[in-house]
C-alpha cells in the first residue's frame, strides 16, 4: 500500500484552507511543542479513535519526524480512511521557522 507524503510547506498551505490535521506523538510531546491547533490521538489510541479521522475529505497525520504518523496512516488507509502522511513531522515544522504551540490546549 502507497501512502502519499507532503511537506510541511504543502501542509501550511492546505491548514490555511481548512485541512484536517491531527498528531499521534504521544502526550508529552506534543504538550511541549506542537503545530497551533492540532489535535493529539498518541498512535497506540488510533484504533480506538478512528471516529476521528472519518472525515469527507483526506486527513493529515503528523508526528515528530514522520515515521509513526506513516504507521498511522498506513493503518488508517487499511480501514478506508484516506490519510496523507506529513514527511519530516513537526521537526520539519519547526525547522521551517512556522508557529508553534505548547503546553495544555488552551494555554
Amino acid at each position: 500500500m502507497t501512502i502519499s507524503e507532503i511537506d510541511v510547506d504543502e501542509l501550511a498551505e492546505l491548514l490555511a484552507s481548512g485541512a484536517s490535521l491531527v498528531d499521534v506523538r504521544e502526550h508529552d510531546e506534543w504538550r511541549e511543542v506542537r503545530v497551533p491547533g492540532v489535535p493529539l490521538v498518541p498512535l497506540q489510541t488510533v484504533p480506538d479513535n478512528i471516529d476521528v479521522f472519518s472525515v469527507s475529505q483526506p486527513v493529515y497525520i503528523i508526528c515528530r519526524s514522520g515515521a509513526r504518523s506513516m504507521r498511522a496512516a498506513q493503518y488508517l488507509e487499511s480501514q478506508g480512511v484516506e490519510a496523507v502522511n506529513v514527511a519530516g513531522g513537526t521537526n520539519a515544522w519547526i525547522e521551517s521557522g512556522r508557529n508553534v504551540e505548547s503546553g495544555p490546549a488552551g494555554e
